[in-house]
């Protein structure tokens, strides 16, 4: 029997390279992206060493078609396609300025879209697609305002394209993670000590009383991919700890 192949952008770190090891370690067949030669070279250290891992920027609607020229070549299709790879920085709308703008909406939106139709072909009937949300689409944050957009966009798109797909029995879901605690942190640009009071006040405000790990969105991820989920599409799924509906 042919393994699963599951394909994960922005798997090389946080809450994609939690993804490839937990997919891996249920017998898919994986092949992951980044764009960033240090984390790159980090995951080829931490992943199994069939995982395939591949520099593309899927910003750059080129670099998608090499990652489904990838796919065609060395695994014939995908089972699973997890658009995971994002950006996002904090900042008040009076600085925001269109480099700001264009690097949101190019990473979370266009390469999600442009990766998602070059490798559409190569879905196998039955696949599933899930897109990396975020709760702050739903949640007031201040200076979240461009990332939060982008995110709501991506969300909007699930239930869209969980009708568009259906005739294939494609499924289309989201997972939507809170607060986790992946590299993503690091790049606020916050001093480490401040950064680790922010996340333990932080965690004082989840119901479950912890700041998550990439593993609790993984897991989330394989579910949604399996037949256990085989009547869930067009969903947005939280994996905050309840943050989102504490009053």
């Amino acid at each position: 029997m042919t393994a699963s192949a599951a394909l994960i952008t922005g798997g090389t770190t946080g809450i994609g390279l939690a993804t490839a090891r937990t997919l891996h370690a249920q017998g898919y067949t994986v092949l992951v992206t980044g764009r960033d030669p240090v984390t790159l070279a980090a995951a080829r250290d931490a992943l199994p060493q069939d995982v395939a891992i591949l520099r593309a920027d899927l910003a750059v609607p080129d670099d998608a078609e090499a990652v489904a020229q990838h796919v065609r070549d060395h695994l014939g299709h995908l089972d699973l396609v997890f658009l995971n790879a994002g950006t996002g920085r904090v900042a008040p709308l009076e600085s925001i300025d269109e480099t700001f703008y264009d690097q949101h909406f190019d990473v979370n939106v266009k390469g999600q879209v442009f990766t998602l139709q070059r490798v559409l072909p190569l879905l196998a009937d039955g696949a599933s697609v899930i897109f990396n949300g975020a709760i702050g689409a739903a949640l007031g944050q201040p200076h979240w305002s461009v990332y939060s957009a982008t995110k709501g966009a991506l969300i909007s798109m699930v239930r869209a394209l969980a009708v568009e797909l259906a005739p294939r029995g494609i499924r289309v879901n989201a997972v939507s993670p809170g607060p986790i605690d992946t590299p993503a942190f690091d790049k606020l640009g916050l001093p480490e000590t401040t950064r680790d009071a922010f996340l333990k006040e932080l965690a004082t405000r989840v119901p479950l009383g912890r700041i998550g790990a990439g593993e609790d969105v993984a897991h989330a991820v394989a579910f949604l991919a399996s037949p256990a989920a085989g009547y869930i599409t067009g969903v947005n799924l939280p994996v905050d700890g309840g943050l989102s509906v504490r009053v």
